[in-house]
């Protein structure tokens, strides 16, 4: 049975959504929260998609929650069991978030929630139609200085991701040279944000070597 706040709550699935974080002890939304299980090894699991079999330990979405959790022994103390965490047990959370927040831009694509290259991206931004632009961190630093310019007129502005090459956008959308692509708001947006928020915990979003102002690294709901 996973843990949850013994506090009154307005609807029951309101209630099944929140956890609470065995670093903190803060009750919160699944959606701030990494899962972890454990393993048939008795090693510490991360589950991404909150569907593995077993009682679930929740740890707030960031790398010094993550790392201290494993430092300080809380995963064995929650479970009540011999649980064992990697001490790289944060790095193992960052990979796994950028391979599927990569993984959905290739299901957006095909499910018709994206677009791509600097002319159809602009349209987007300029319709209000792009919830998010993701710009390949290695894309040359005067079409990015375009874009953002646009982006930062549109109302709201979209959130901005920076953190993966354009080889990596390109394998995951099964294309070339992906520089510029924007994931067009609705329902499919929503979802993935939440997953680039929890990345954000472990990496920032934007290369630190972009000087100009961008655009909101988050979009609010």
């Amino acid at each position: 049975m996973e843990t949850s706040a013994a506090r009154p709550h307005a609807t029951l699935a309101q209630a099944s959504r929140e956890r609470r974080d065995v670093v903190s002890g803060e009750v919160m939304d699944e959606a701030r929260l990494i899962r972890f299980v454990a393993g048939p090894d008795g090693q510490v699991v991360p589950d991404l998609a909150r569907k593995l079999p077993g009682r679930g330990i929740w740890v707030a979405a960031n790398r010094d929650a993550v790392a201290a959790a494993a430092k300080k022994n809380l995963f064995a103390r929650s479970a009540k069991a011999p649980l064992k965490a990697a001490p790289d047990l944060a790095d193992q959370v960052e990979r796994l978030l950028r391979q599927r927040v990569l993984a959905s831009l290739g299901l957006a694509k095909r499910g018709g929630d994206l677009t791509s290259g600097f002319e159809k991206v602009s349209a987007a931004i300029s319709s209000g139609k792009a919830a998010w632009l993701i710009e390949a961190s290695d894309g040359a630093a005067d079409g990015r200085r375009k874009i953002l310019a646009l982006a930062r007129k549109a109302n709201p502005p979209p959130g901005l991701v920076g953190v993966f090459g354009a080889a990596e956008l390109g394998l995951a959308l099964g294309l070339e040279n992906v520089i510029h692509t924007a994931f067009l708001a609705g329902r499919a947006a929503g979802r993935w944000a939440e997953d680039v928020r929890r990345l954000e915990g472990f990496s920032p979003l934007l290369p630190e070597d972009w000087r100009e102002e961008p655009v909101e690294a988050k979009r609010k709901p």
